[in-house]
């Protein structure tokens, strides 16, 4: 999903898998019989120096016209330069709407369980809900996420709530441009003071390059910004995605 490895490890004590540099903008996309590898790569700056770097590589596929799929491996990089399992994550994304069926909106429900490489981290589980509406030429979608940690000795348990965004003009198949967003806000019932929230946006493109047989390549790469004290400075992250049935 984003990263381009560098010097300190990602773990996911360090915070919640919506807040890496690795994490990726959602989309409720569901296609019956339609498989997909992926790699996100990101890395992270924070007063001039390399914060974090993760890389995700998932394999997943549309098991019905309503139910998808994906298995993901999580890495690292240490300071020393290796390259290290961090944890290891199960998502599923459920179809509820479809604007091609003349809905107002495509809607999806997202339900993911994530077991880190460090056993006293605990566990985490993330539901949310996907949109996306098009707008003419634009796309803009729209993500609402709850995080939930228990078992994990070190670290914080409790209930997070996170969002994400993107919004973009499709321009060519090959390039579209826009905007992304994402963030959390801290415990559902008791959000952290604005200096300890994190968010982050900026300039991103997209596009696909179509190959033999129905096979595609996908790709979208952002440079985030950080707005406020808790977020880190740069985010310079990257999905590349290849899709075949």
């Amino acid at each position: 999903m984003k990263r381009a490895l560098g010097a300190a490890p990602l773990t996911l004590a360090c915070g919640l898998a919506f807040a890496s540099p690795a994490e990726t903008v959602i989309l409720p996309d569901v296609s019956a019989g339609e498989h997909e590898i992926e790699l996100e790569l990101g890395t992270e700056r924070d007063n001039g120096r390399r914060n974090a770097d993760a890389l995700t590589l998932s394999f997943g596929t549309g098991v019905t016209a309503w139910w998808a799929t994906e298995l993901g491996v999580e890495l690292g990089r240490e300071r020393d330069g290796h390259v290290r399992y961090d944890g290891i994550e199960w998502e599923n994304r459920f179809h509820l709407l479809d604007e091609e069926d003349e809905a107002p909106i495509g809607l999806s429900l997202l339900a993911s369980v994530e077991r880190p490489r460090e056993r006293e981290e605990g566990w985490s589980a993330t539901a949310g809900l996907l949109s996306q509406k098009k707008l003419g030429r634009f796309l803009l979608n729209a993500n609402l996420l709850v995080e939930r940690t228990w078992a994990a000795e070190a670290g914080e348990n409790g209930t997070h709530l996170g969002y994400q965004w993107q919004l973009k003009y499709r321009h060519a198949p090959r390039l579209h441009y826009g905007l992304q967003g994402m963030g959390e806000v801290g415990k559902w019932n008791e959000w952290d003071r604005r200096d300890d929230q994190q968010h982050k946006l900026g300039p991103a493109i997209f596009g696909r390059v179509p190959l033999d047989e129905g096979q595609r390549l996908k790709y979208d790469v952002g440079l985030l910004f950080g707005l406020t004290q808790a977020t880190p400075d740069h985010t310079l992250r990257m999905r590349l995605e290849y899709e075949f049935r």
